[in-house]
């Protein structure tokens, strides 16, 4: 500080900018064994570069860095926070800003939460499942080179394959009478077109508003008959016809042009009428390809049979594990497939990549159909499950058989483990994104970060049994050393045993 002189007489001190300067602290003296450290090494970022770079034009202001994306979005999934959150954590904590490829500490966030995602739109699913493969191929090329296994499922040097499906629910809600919902969106998409013509408010006038008093005398009684439920599906339905109509007219004289948000709600409005309309004239309780939510109407229900729901609202996934229990996602789609009808896909993308088939395939009984068992048969693949045909008369072959079957079913755990660890700590249970394609970036990110997790896993716990196996072997040098020394000097052998 310099003191400085005031015409009073009174000394005083000189600010300084060096006061107010930020503090400058270098991200590459973080500690190698940090989890975010390991895990920004096991992602090959010169792959990532090249294809999120064939998505971008060099005709705009230079876009995010590839592995800021990325990393931003991978860490959220692991964080399972909020987007703000994110971003709040992102400036505070160093190791973070250090995965997302910053070099200095910054005390603010590079990204805001809106941008993530864009993050989320620039990476689809097909992108994010091609990181993962890079990523396992890279881990691979490490552990053969390294003369090391990471010891993965299979047994015997088998090439193992397990296979299986889930659902992941959407965060969204369907109650019971929802058709009051979808008569207030109506009547809130004429009223906000009818505002934007002042002068026009006395056509909107002479429309009752009876459709949400209906609809609130609905639930009020504990007992409600089936002829009490489609009366009032019945008025419903004839008030959402009424705005649907008053909205059309309303649009063609006297309003402009629709915008795109307004189309697209309306439509997704009347095929929703069009479903309820077919369900309450057919006295039936399913209908193809139903709606169950109007801001994201592509989310289907699928039947799941399970203790807590028997059916879920949102996508289905199909997964498969390799030896090691990495995981890739094979299928993920709104609405309910067959997955015995996958059984191929990952076998075949197995003899593409490495140029055999799987020795065995651990999969439920969904899968073991005769197509499945006999196209196993032609590759010497060996399905999983119960013998088919008559049990052997020796009773040690079916001892054996028996237990493969244990071994199998037991084995076969691996792929609902990945599931399990996705919904409970990667944000697939559920899903908070929004947008169709986001919400399959989602799954498949949720995959990622279960695959970073056990590769950092597994790098810590061989670096951790390295350092103690240097800590043995210097132990033991040490204590010959001082054998010999007494030896030496009482001239009598003195044995030291070290284990």
């Amino acid at each position: 500080m310099r003191l400085i002189k005031l015409p009073g007489g009174r000394d005083v001190q000189k600010n300084r900018p060096a006061v107010h300067r930020r503090l400058r602290l270098s991200l590459r003296k973080l500690k190698p064994g940090n989890r975010w450290v390991v895990t920004a090494g096991k992602i090959p970022w010169d792959d990532v570069e090249r294809g999120y770079a064939a998505g971008f034009v060099n005709n705009g202001a230079p876009a995010h860095p590839a592995r800021m994306a990325l990393d931003t979005l991978i860490a959220r999934q692991v964080l399972s926070v909020p987007d703000e959150e994110l971003c709040s954590q992102v400036a505070e904590n160093p190791c973070l800003q250090f995965f997302i490829g910053l070099k200095e500490f910054a005390g603010e966030c590079p990204v805001g939460a809106s941008t993530l995602v864009a993050f989320r739109k620039r990476f689809n699913d097909e992108d994010v499942s091609r990181v993962n493969d890079s990523t396992l191929a890279k881990a691979r090329a490490e552990t053969t080179e390294g003369g090391t296994d990471d010891g993965g499922g299979g047994a015997g040097g088998e090439a193992t394959m397990a296979l299986d499906a889930t659902a992941a629910p959407s965060d969204i809600a369907c109650p019971p009478g929802h058709q009051a919902f979808e008569r207030g969106e109506a009547v809130a998409g004429a009223r906000h077109r009818h505002h934007l013509r002042p002068g026009r408010r006395e056509e909107a006038q002479g429309i009752p508003a009876k459709g949400p008093g209906d609809y609130l005398r609905w639930p009020k009684p504990k007992k409600r008959g089936a002829k009490m439920m489609r009366a009032a599906m019945r008025r419903q339905l004839a008030y959402v016809r009424r705005d649907l109509c008053y909205v059309s007219r309303l649009a063609k004289r006297c309003l402009p042009e629709l915008t795109r948000v307004q189309r697209q709600r309306q439509e997704t409005v009347g095929a929703r009428f069009a479903q309820q309309l077919f369900m309450q004239e057919n006295k039936t309780r399913s209908v193809p390809g139903r709606i169950v939510s109007l801001p994201q109407p592509w989310v289907r229900p699928i039947v799941r049979s399970k203790a807590r729901a028997n059916t879920e609202l949102g996508v289905k996934a199909h997964a498969s594990t390799d030896d090691n229990g990495m995981a890739r996602a094979d299928r993920v789609g709104f609405g309910p497939f067959n997955e015995s009808e996958l059984l191929k896909v990952p076998a075949e993308e197995l003899h593409r990549r490495e140029g055999i088939w799987p020795d065995r395939v651990l999969v439920d009984r969904i899968y073991r159909t005769r197509a499945n068992t006999a196209w196993c048969a032609e590759r010497s693949t060996r399905l999983s499950g119960p013998m088919l045909g008559r049990r052997p008369k020796d009773d040690e072959a079916n001892r054996q058989a028996k237990a493969t079957e244990r071994k199998d079913a037991a084995d076969r755990n691996v792929v609902e483990r990945v599931f399990g660890a996705a919904k409970r700590a990667y944000g697939m249970d559920p899903v908070r994104a929004r947008l169709e394609e986001t919400i399959k970036t989602v799954i498949a990110l949720a995959i990622l970060a279960y695959n970073l997790k056990k590769l950092t896993t597994a790098s810590l716990c061989l670096c951790l049994e390295l350092y103690l196996a240097l800590i043995r072997r210097l132990s033991t040098t040490v204590c010959r050393v001082i054998c010999l020394a007494r030896a030496d000097k009482a001239a009598t052998p003195v044995l030291i045993g070290v284990t």
